[in-house]
């Protein structure tokens, strides 16, 4: 080889190595991005168990505030029940009153009458005293002038001594009737105060009952109040995250085109270094068939014009709707089906963007393409081994990693995506892989 050529070789791959070692550190920052994501994820999935959980405490909560309400309208119209006896009780009170004051003023007039005799027996008396002597009905008999006076002072005196009879029979009928209807009157009567008494403890007993049913419902709406407050906070705390992961997705979305566009224009210096390799190769093939070798040998990987199978296997599922026992589900890659460690190829030549564990994906690999001008990511997922890191430019078939059961998986396989443009996490770019590599 001559000096020139040696030269040459040594330049070309100065700049080459400089190509390939450039996106390391933007590559580095995509993939703390990528971590800061997942770490924001993570929090968003917690926030989102955690207000769940709020939202069933709230609702038992509020099914024990139904049932204590229901409660104190059971209780209300007990109390209103009671309260009606109360009241009928008392109108029995207020009409044994009436009674008793009615009673009353008969005594009081039986009194009056009896008094009233009183007084003209004692008239009777004095007038006898007066006229001098002591007498009784034996002396005005005997003072009859004949038997016709005598007859007529006998049916006097027997009229009187009936009328005195009569008088002094219906005043004790009358005290002891009215005695035996006071009696009566006063036993009816503390047989319903005890009866009201009775019934105001029942209503003191229900109004306490009602207060602590009260009281509780109460406690029961402050804590509703508490939990609503709490939800609202991990509401906002969940809306943050979601800005946060928002303003992530942006990120990593700026870094992924800023690699991307290292990576075009690094196709590009490598297109053109190529394309100059093989003209001074072809000037200097008449002299030396060894540099023109020496530089094919010297050259980076380069992209191929499409994509390759990545791994050896059986296809197992493809693109699109499908239910491996958890329900339907929308699955937006290719899988490949192999015993554990099996080789895993880079489909096409790139940067590796992404390496390491990522959620459901478990071990992952991400690499960004540019094919003819135009922006790819392929996502290789489950793996059991990495052989590349952030930042390596890597060749078409080049090995990777192994095959695994990471993550959410079923079984050893490879779940191998396609999108145009960046990978972002809701794959909303992911295309049929079939279409690129065939089934």
């Amino acid at each position: 080889m001559n000096t020139w050529s040696k030269w040459f070789v040594a330049a070309l791959s100065a700049v080459l190595a400089l190509s390939i070692f450039l996106p390391t550190a933007s590559a580095d920052k995509l993939s703390d991005l990528e971590k800061e994501k997942q770490q924001v994820e993570q929090e968003k999935n917690n926030l989102n168990s955690e207000i769940q959980s709020k939202n069933n405490a709230i609702a038992e909560n509020q099914t024990k505030l139904e049932k204590i309400m229901n409660k104190i309208q059971e209780l209300n119209g007990e109390i209103e029940e009671t309260q009606g006896k109360i009241d009928a009780v008392q109108a029995q009170i207020d009409q044994t009153k009436v009674e008793i004051d009615e009673l009353k003023e008969s005594i009081e007039e039986l009194e009056r009458k009896i008094a009233e005799r009183e007084e003209l027996l004692k008239e009777r008396a004095r007038a006898i005293q007066l006229s001098g002597g002591s007498v009784d009905y034996i002396d005005v008999l005997l003072g009859a002038n004949s038997f016709v006076d005598f007859i007529d002072r006998a049916s006097a005196v027997n009229t009187l001594i009936e009328a005195d009879r009569d008088i002094m029979r219906e005043q004790a009928a009358d005290k002891e009737l009215l005695a035996e209807q006071k009696a009566e009157v006063e036993e009816k009567l503390a047989k319903q105060e005890s009866q009201k008494a009775e019934l105001v403890d029942l209503k003191d007993s229900l109004d306490a009952q009602k207060k602590k049913q009260d009281d509780l419902q109460d406690d029961l709406k402050a804590e509703q109040k508490r939990l609503a407050k709490e939800k609202s906070k991990l509401e906002e705390e969940h809306a943050e995250a979601m800005n946060i992961s928002s303003s992530l997705e942006k990120k990593i979305g700026k870094e992924q085109a800023r690699l991307a566009e290292i990576a075009r224009k690094a196709e590009e210096k490598r297109k053109a270094e190529e394309a100059a390799a093989r003209k001074a190769a072809a000037e200097k093939a008449a002299q030396s068939n060894a540099s023109a070798a020496t530089v094919t040998q010297a050259a980076a990987p380069t992209s191929s014009a499409g994509f390759i199978r990545p791994a050896a296997g059986r296809h197992t599922s493809g693109f699109g709707g499908r239910d491996i026992g958890a329900g339907a589900e929308t699955h937006l890659g290719f899988d490949i089906a192999n015993v554990p460690g099996t080789p895993i190829h880079a489909s096409a030549s790139g940067y590796v963007s992404y390496a390491g564990a990522m959620g459901g994906y478990g071990n992952v690999i991400i690499i960004t393409h540019v094919i003819n001008g135009q922006n790819y990511a392929t996502a290789y997922a489950h793996l059991n081994s990495i052989n590349v890191s952030v930042g390596q430019a890597v060749s078409q078939g080049q090995n990777i990693g192994g095959m695994g059961n990471t993550g959410r998986s079923t079984g050893p396989h490879l779940h191998f995506e396609i999108h145009i443009g960046s990978w972002n996490g809701a794959r909303s770019n992911a295309v049929n892989p079939a279409a690129y590599i065939g089934g």
